[in-house]
């Protein structure tokens, strides 16, 4: 029995130390250290809040004013309702096509790009995805600077457009 009395003694003296003093100073500095990390982190900025944009089918809200001369945009208030967060718009591709001013390969630095097919069809190229003929209902995706381009349309595409941010640089590439 002497020695379980002794065993029960040596593990009392081995919890007292665990949470004795010692253990106090060393908790307070992990405390500490956390602490100082969470202060440190930088905080993201407030973007403004958003509101609500509708927008209704006009003719007259087409206008030639975008990135391609042989296209016509019409701008559905995404942009200033997000505060630049994202933009949307439909796109017509004025026809007929010309390939020797449509097909030029190049990439947009956005975070974001989403392209669906209203009406028509336009055939595409996209670095590893290769020519893809986009119908009707056809939606896709280009990956942020994505090198791709227009090869032809019909005279009737109308396209959907959501890209992030609203506002973004477009490089003209050598094919």
């Amino acid at each position: 029995m002497a020695k379980k009395a002794k065993s029960r003694s040596a593990l009392q003296v081995a919890v007292k130390k665990r949470s004795g003093a010692k253990a106090a100073p060393r908790l307070s500095a992990r405390k500490a250290v956390k602490a100082k990390a969470r202060t440190v982190t930088p905080k993201k900025p407030v973007r403004p809040k958003q509101r609500i944009a509708i927008s209704h089918h006009r003719e007259e809200d087409f206008k030639a004013d975008g990135l391609r001369t042989y296209a016509k945009y019409r701008d559905l208030g995404i942009a200033a309702a997000s505060h630049g967060l994202a933009q949307a718009h439909v796109i017509r591709l004025q026809g007929p096509c010309n390939p020797d001013e449509v097909s030029k390969l190049h990439f947009h630095a956005v975070e974001f790009q989403m392209v669906y097919v209203l009406k028509g069809w336009v055939k595409t190229y996209m670095d590893g995805e290769g020519e893809t003929l986009m119908k009707e209902g056809s939606a896709w995706t280009q990956p942020p600077k994505i090198k791709h381009m227009i090869l032809d349309y019909s005279d009737d595409v109308e396209l959907l457009e959501v890209i992030l941010p609203a506002e973004f640089r477009t490089v003209e590439l050598k094919a």
